[in-house]
């Protein structure tokens, strides 16, 4: 097992080509050829009929385990799917092993209708650190890479989230109202106020591309599943972002936050948000 983070670092410093190189064939010989070609068959509901996964979904994180534990021996995968199957393997993500924190297909339910707005999520995190993260939109055929203290990249540039323009309205994308707890949706309704446009989110994973393009100026999710958020959290971070939960303090990917938490362009914008978010609370 690998317990020097200095090796890791060296690894980050030579394979992160071969980790866009697994992404990419995932999506190429799993996820591509079943886009806007799924059979009814192909396609299943886990909790209810707004959370599906496909062949899609799970032959695409069958790849990606099998070749990012061979590319970094000693490390683990924790993936969206094999979680659903066996929800201890969500643990892995404390543990001392470097962990792959995999959905293969975020945005299934836009995957399923045919949008292309859906993406292959991949970070790497050891001892609750997030060190490096891929964000795949292969239907776009862009892929966003971000390494702590490196920088984040979209195809090869660098990515710079900026700040709001001053007395434009802030665009916040929030989590569906579907999937909040009565506490959670007071706390969104701050958002409802003058000067903020909240929208309901589509693929968490491009929601922060998003932000950390400066094309949106937040995100508010009150939910902390880590596939979800551990490579566009690092995204955002590394394109000059912040994170802040209700708390005040930042989204750790190992779980326990006080949610809901925001993601934002920049450290005040992250703070504006977390402060209408604690006055609905």
């Amino acid at each position: 097992m690998i317990q020097d983070i200095e090796t890791i670092d060296e690894f980050l410093a030579h394979r992160t080509a071969d980790v866009e190189e697994a992404v990419r064939t995932a999506a190429a010989m799993e996820i591509m050829p079943r886009f806007r070609q799924l059979a009814a068959h192909e396609i299943d509901e886990k909790t209810g009929p707004h959370d599906l996964v496909t062949d899609a979904d799970r032959k695409a994180e069958e790849y990606l385990t099998e070749a990012l534990v061979k590319l970094l021996p000693g490390s683990v995968v924790v993936g969206e799917e094999a979680v659903h199957a066996n929800p201890a393997t969500y643990e892995a993500i404390k543990g001392e092993a470097p962990v792959w924190i995999v959905d293969p297909v975020d945005g299934t339910r836009q995957f399923v209708h045919g949008d292309p707005g859906f993406c292959t999520l991949v970070a790497l995190a050891h001892r609750g650190v997030l060190l490096a993260s891929w964000t795949y939109a292969p239907a776009r055929d862009q892929l966003a890479v971000a390494v702590r203290g490196k920088g984040a990249l979209l195809d090869g540039e660098p990515l710079r989230a900026g700040s709001p323009a001053p007395g434009r309205d802030l665009e916040v994308a929030t989590s569906h109202p579907d999937y909040t707890t009565d506490d959670q949706k007071r706390a969104l309704l701050g958002l409802w106020t003058e000067g903020v446009g909240p929208r309901a989110c589509g693929s968490a994973g491009l929601e922060y591309l998003a932000v950390a393009r400066g094309e949106l100026d937040a995100t508010a999710f009150s939910w902390e599943a880590a596939w979800d958020h551990a490579a566009g959290i690092l995204l955002v971070e590394e394109a000059g972002g912040a994170h802040l939960t209700l708390s005040g303090e930042p989204f750790r990917t190992t779980g326990g936050n006080t949610l809901p938490f925001t993601a934002a362009r920049d450290a005040d914008t992250a703070r504006r948000v977390l402060g209408l978010l604690s006055g609905g609370a």
